[in-house]
């Protein structure tokens, strides 16, 4: 019956309209935009060819194998693009020498009129480099919906990735991002973004994420920073959980200028020369489930331009492993310089350099419960107190504190 009342329905049309439905319907289940085009770069003289050669209705960009040296920036204008390689084997090479960027995404008018935007570019399965005298390797501006996976980014003078006014869900995953002279992603005016499992090596700092919204940063692998891990700075309703950031020269991970309701949770925060965790203006966050080991200076700095923080379930160690120090690498504890309205609860302060906790300045609406605190005073034994909280005022209870272990030995080869 079905088929019956198909051929007397295609019966009533005319072949050009029985064709054009045959069009119409075989694009809409497979997906087909009128206009798009699949390109094959191969089959163009240059990169920058193949790009100019995408209609307006978008299209893919097919790369191939190869190495290919760029003097100058290759643009892409167009929406609903995906431009995608053959993994590390596709490599472009910036051997521009004025700091400028190896691709430049971003609407034609965009110099003219920042709000401009164009929608949906993909970037997937290619290399980018450059040198110290090159720029950014991707600098998007613009572009909503951007989503960026599976590329290597390494050795470029500006930023990896720089990300200016990519406003709606910029998507970052599964890349490699390195060596960088400038941040390896670099996040200016973005909302709900999304940065996960990507390795972060020896950038200048790994992350900046500056006058943003909802970042969601998880999974990442980050080491061996020149400066910092990662810099939120005006930014609110932002996470950071399940991250490895280790060994950088400054700080873990900076909270400043007006940033609220951020948490920092589930993350190893290991041997940063500059600290763990500094909120140096932040409010309504929290910092849990964290392990911090052997942070040379602090682990946890609450500053003068912070409030309303809760410290909970946190391990702030040294290095030790059942009846020995493994390294006995300074440890930082928990800093409150001039804050207010602080939780600390439920926390382990363990190998110490000096105090567990201490206070700067008048700190006042402090809560400290429940928290072990042993083994401290490592840098000279006995000289200085678990807490050091004189200046603050102070509910206090309930937190076990055990000696310096290296006294309990000196006192049991005495008996």
């Amino acid at each position: 019956m079905t088929v019956t009342n198909t051929l007397k329905f295609r019966s009533w049309l005319s072949a050009p309209e029985r064709l054009l439905i045959g069009i119409v319907f075989a694009g809409a289940i497979c997906g087909y935009a009128a206009g798009s085009e699949t390109i094959d770069a191969s089959k163009y003289a240059t990169i920058q060819e193949a790009f100019d050669a995408v209609p307006e209705g978008g299209g893919l960009v097919k790369l191939p194998a190869g190495v290919f040296e760029i003097d100058e920036p290759l643009t892409l204008a167009r929406e609903d693009v995906r431009v995608e390689g053959c993994g590390a084997a596709t490599h472009i090479v910036n051997k521009n020498a004025q700091g400028k960027p190896a691709l430049i995404l971003q609407p034609k008018d965009y110099q003219a009129d920042n709000r401009a935007r164009i929608w949906r570019i993909q970037l997937a399965d290619f290399r980018i480099s450059g040198s110290t005298e090159s720029g950014d390797g991707i600098l998007a501006q613009g572009v909503n919906e951007i989503y960026i996976h599976g590329l290597s980014i390494d050795h470029n003078g500006g930023n990896g990735i720089n990300l200016i006014d990519c406003y709606e869900d910029p998507r970052i995953s599964d890349s490699i991002i390195t060596y960088n002279a400038q941040t390896g992603l670099n996040l200016h005016r973005c909302h709900d973004i999304v940065v996960n499992a990507n390795q972060f090596e020896e950038n200048l700092d790994a992350v900046r994420c500056i006058d943003s919204f909802n970042l969601c940063m998880n999974g990442n692998n980050l080491d061996d920073h020149l400066r910092h891990g990662v810099v939120i700075e005006n930014t609110y309703g932002s996470v950071l959980s399940g991250n490895m950031i280790e060994e950088c020269n400054g700080i873990a991970v900076i909270m400043d200028r007006d940033c609220y309701g951020n948490t920092v949770s589930a993350n190893v925060i290991a041997h940063n020369s500059g600290g763990g965790v500094d909120l140096r203006d932040a409010w309504g966050c929290a910092i849990s489930a964290n392990t911090f080991t052997i942070n040379a200076r602090q682990s946890i700095t609450v500053g003068p331009g912070s409030g309303r923080i809760t410290i909970t379930g946190n391990n702030i160690s040294n290095a030790h492993i059942g009846g020995k120090t493994m390294r006995d690498d300074p440890t930082g504890g928990l800093l409150l310089q001039r804050t207010c309205a602080v939780t600390v609860t439920g926390n382990i302060f363990s190998g110490n350099w000096k105090e567990a906790v201490r206070s700067e300045g008048k700190c006042k609406e402090i809560v400290l419960t429940g928290n072990i605190l042993l083994d401290g005073s490592r840098s000279q034994p006995g000289e200085f107190p678990a807490f050091d909280l004189e200046s603050a005022q102070i509910i206090q209870g309930d937190n076990l504190v055990v000696p310096n272990r290296r006294i309990q030995e000196t006192l049991q080869q005495q008996k």
